[in-house]
């Protein structure tokens, strides 16, 4: 008991009870007999439903027992409690020479811990930076050095080092002079500027060099060089080698031009009708005309061809050829498909904005694909860029002139469409100005043969064959059918063909189902009425009998009829089986 200098006695519980740190003691047989008021705040616990039970039911990894046994403390030891760390230090509680006990003194270190492993694992980070740096500097082939305010190397590579014959650790830490005399770079640190590809004599040698001041929140604190080439020659080694890929580059460019002006010009297009022939003529003579283009003509008919061709042939060739299908791009996309779009111009834009088809087109040629499929809305804006030349991207206010040919195609009839208020009249007005129209295929049968013997040849290459031709029958097939899908139909089948031939020679069982029928209906034309039913009939019990592999009952369930009836019929009209 103590007695302070106001009067109030104060005793040894009091003092242990205001201490931060967790106080406990332990009997020689483990029960607990003291603990302060930090232990039963960690326990969660009032004194007396601990004192009296044994240690281990509370902290079944102590040390205590340890203690008791060997007489020997054991200090700063850690351990993990309750998600924390705690710091103990364990006394054996010793009176005349005998261990009476044993007491244990924990602090929590949670906090301090937590720093620890913190700063230990900044510096592991620190640790691999410096050595990912240092692999860096000495994979790099140039020449690299950097120095403080003081001039002193701070930063090195073996690159530089060598070239003064030294190692990396001989010249960091020295002053730069010291190393040679008169270095360039630091004049970065002077300047606060940088300065790229000076010529500058390091060691005896002529170099090309980099200078640039390093900068610490806003203040100069250093300067960085780099050797960029170790000698003059190496420069002139590497201006000749892109000189000679710029001339192959150029080579490539002339040779894929010249590929696609072989491919894309009048000249590869198939055709010896007379009409189709003065239309090739026609079209030769606006190639280099400024006015706009409009090409009608069916589906298949290879409006594309010669829109390809006006331009492959045209002054604009050196410009780009850009092809937009109005018909295949949604209506809320096609106005920043032509004409771009602003950043921020609406949800999802990317950033920096979009360049439109238009300017994309610059200086060459734009090709509008099915124009008769635009909305009236964005007919009103293709109209401006007619009248005015110049865009205006989705989302901006800004005009940019573009300097484009336009060519539109159209297989709808835009006459009707003006009449029914769906295509704008001034429109129709300004891209008509000059037009091609492409005849279909059932009006140039004479050019049906050229055509096959073109697409034989295409796809003998391509199917590594021998086609020679095909079978007089397929020839007077083709030549009957309307071709609704034109030139693209034709080699449609012409493909198709070759994917299921066995011989030399395309032959009617290689056509398609449709075509293969075809010399049916067109016996259906001729007849009185009951002939006809009667042909009609026969010819749908025989399909019917086909298609159920011979099964006369599937056959008749498919035709609607009896079987009884169906054997009447397949009697009255001859049918075997």
């Amino acid at each position: 008991m103590v007695i302070i200098k106001t009067g109030r006695k104060i005793g040894l519980r009091d003092i242990l009870n205001s201490a931060s740190n967790a106080v406990i003691a332990v009997e020689p047989s483990g029960k607990i007999f003291y603990c302060n008021c930090q232990v039963e705040k960690f326990l969660g616990q009032p004194a007396e439903q601990i004192l009296g039970r044994h240690v281990k039911e509370f902290f079944p990894t102590t040390g205590l027992l340890d203690v008791l046994a060997d007489g020997k403390p054991q200090t700063g030891r850690r351990m993990s409690l309750k998600k924390g760390t705690y710091l103990t230090n364990r006394n054996p509680i010793i009176v005349d020479g005998e261990i009476v006990g044993a007491v244990a003194i924990f602090q929590d270190v949670t906090d301090i811990q937590n720093i620890v492993n913190e700063l230990t694992a900044r510096n592991e980070n620190i640790k691999e930076l410096q050595e990912t740096l240092s692999n860096i500097l000495e994979l790099s082939s140039d020449g690299i050095v950097a120095v403080n305010r003081d001039y002193i190397i701070t930063m090195t590579n073996q690159a530089f080092a060598s070239f003064f014959n030294k190692k990396v650790e001989e010249i960091i830490g020295r002053h730069v002079k010291e190393v040679y005399g008169n270095p360039l770079f630091p004049r970065a640190m002077e300047t606060g500027e940088a300065e790229y590809g000076y010529v500058a004599n390091l060691n005896g040698q002529t170099i090309i060099a980099n200078r640039v001041p390093i900068k610490k929140n806003g203040r100069i604190v250093g300067a960085l060089g780099t050797v960029v080439f170790k000698k003059i020659s190496d420069l002139y080694a590497l201006s000749e080698k892109i000189q000679s890929l710029r001339s192959q580059l150029d080579f490539y460019k002339d040779e894929l031009n010249r590929v696609q002006r072989d491919k894309f010009t009048f000249d590869q297009i198939i055709g010896e009708n007379q009409a189709f022939v003065a239309l090739k003529e026609t079209a030769r003579k606006v190639v280099n005309s400024q006015s706009t283009l409009l090409i009608r003509g069916e589906s298949g008919t290879g409006k594309e061809l010669f829109a390809h061709a006006m331009y492959t042939e045209s002054r604009r060739n050196r410009g780009p050829f850009i092809k937009v299908n109005c018909a295949a791009v949604p209506e809320s996309l096609l106005e920043s498909e032509l004409f771009g779009y602003r950043e921020g111009a609406f949800t999802g834009a990317k950033k920096g904005g979009q360049i439109g088809k238009f300017e994309l087109a610059h200086r060459g040629v734009i090709f509008l694909d099915e124009i008769g499929d635009m909305s009236i809305k964005m007919q009103s804006k293709l109209l401006r860029v007619l009248q005015e030349k110049e865009i205006e991207r989705l989302g901006d206010t800004k005009p940019r002139h573009v300097d484009v040919r336009i060519i539109a195609a159209t297989n709808r009839n835009l006459e009707e469409m003006i009449a029914n208020n769906e295509f704008r009249e001034d429109l129709y007005y300004r891209i008509n100005v000059v037009t091609l129209n492409i005849p279909p295929l059932r009006k140039r049968m004479d050019d049906l043969e050229l055509l096959l013997q073109y697409f034989i040849e295409k796809y003998n290459r391509q199917f590594g064959c021998r086609v020679e031709g095909i079978d007089p029958e397929v020839t007077s097939i083709l030549r009957n059918y309307r071709w609704p899908g034109n030139i693209r139909e034709l080699e449609n089948v012409v493909e198709r063909a070759f994917n299921v031939l066995d011989d030399n020679k395309i032959k009617k069982e290689h056509l398609p189902m449709y075509l293969q029928n075809i010399e049916k209906r067109s016996r259906l034309n001729q007849g009185s009425l009951p002939q006809l039913i009667e042909e009609i009939e026969r010819e749908a019990i025989l399909e019917a009998l086909t298609n159920s592999g011979g099964n006369k009952i599937q056959a008749a369930l498919s035709l609607g009829i009896s079987r009884a009836g169906l054997y009447k019929k397949m009697k009255r009209y001859k049918i075997n089986g």
